[in-house]
């Protein structure tokens, strides 16, 4: 042996090298950013994921999210791929009229999903939105890593007043990079229509009471158990203020059920993970 002192290479190791070369040789510009995380992260993508696109897209994703060994477990456990390219379908968000919006619809999109996966919070079968909010609550590190770390918590039960009037936003957060408020509300039954003329009075008193000057307009996300769509496109289609609509499970996904979602609808010829 050339280099005796040299320790690591067991025959499980060097066959995790032989597969590590055969599936990127192709992909010289990956090199390194594939040398910026662990060898224990690339053993990770190399076992779990399939397609060169997932590990492009998880890649990218541990370089920008900082994620540890155990969160990419995690999200590539949750299928966050899957998710991600079903948040590429044609969405009425995009019926907004997008000269008012200062923040491009597609940032929207790849940012807000329309699914969340809270199996973290350890909620039983039946429970209220006030166990909700505190589950979330005791969990934000979790909750951080669903959402994504350029959240920044601001209050909860959050109050506005209009004509001495008090009203509480469930959940208020700031996103960094979209520089914008992002009020939540939390429910635990299925999407209904009067839940976004709430929202449209939360997103204009914020912007009118609480956002600064620099600060983009506020977005809103109604987070329920589960919607239908034709509803919720129905009940957008009129609405000016940039609202998502996204649902939420209590447990990780099946994801052969989500993968079974992927082909039954028509995405993009294309999608792009170059800007995830």
């Amino acid at each position: 042996m050339k280099y005796p002192e040299t320790n690591g290479f067991s025959s499980r190791n060097l066959w995790d090298c032989k597969r590590f070369y055969i599936t990127y040789k192709e992909y010289p510009k990956l090199r390194t950013l594939f040398a910026e995380i662990s060898w224990s992260h690339n053993l990770l993508l190399l076992n779990k994921t399939k397609t060169i696109e997932e590990k492009k897209f998880y890649l990218k994703m541990s370089l920008k999210e900082r994620w540890s060994f155990r969160e990419l477990q995690r999200q590539i456990d949750s299928a966050y791929f899957e998710r991600f390219a079903l948040s590429k379908k044609p969405n009425q968000l995009t019926k907004i009229e997008t000269e008012k919006l200062a923040i491009s619809i597609n940032d929207i999109h790849r940012h807000l999903k329309d699914e969340y996966i809270l199996e973290f919070l350890d909620l039983s079968k039946t429970f209220s939105e006030k166990e909700l909010r505190k589950a979330i609550l005791d969990n934000l590190k979790d909750f951080f890593l669903e959402f994504g770390k350029n959240l920044s918590f601001i209050g909860k039960e959050y109050p506005v007043v209009a004509d001495n009037n008090e009203f509480r936003i469930d959940l208020l957060f700031f996103h960094r990079e979209l520089k914008c408020l992002v009020p939540i509300e939390l429910k635990i039954g299925e999407f209904k229509p009067e839940y976004v003329g709430k929202m449209q009075f939360y997103l204009a008193v914020l912007d009118e009471q609480v956002k600064l000057r620099h600060e983009n307009p506020s977005i809103g996300l109604i987070l329920c158990r589960s919607k239908k769509e034709s509803i919720v496109r129905l009940t957008l289609s009129k609405t000016h203020k940039p609202i998502k609509i996204s649902v939420y499970q209590t447990k990780l996904p099946d994801k052969r059920l989500i993968q079974q979602r992927l082909e039954r609808i028509k995405l993009p010829k294309k999608i792009s993970y170059d800007n995830v």
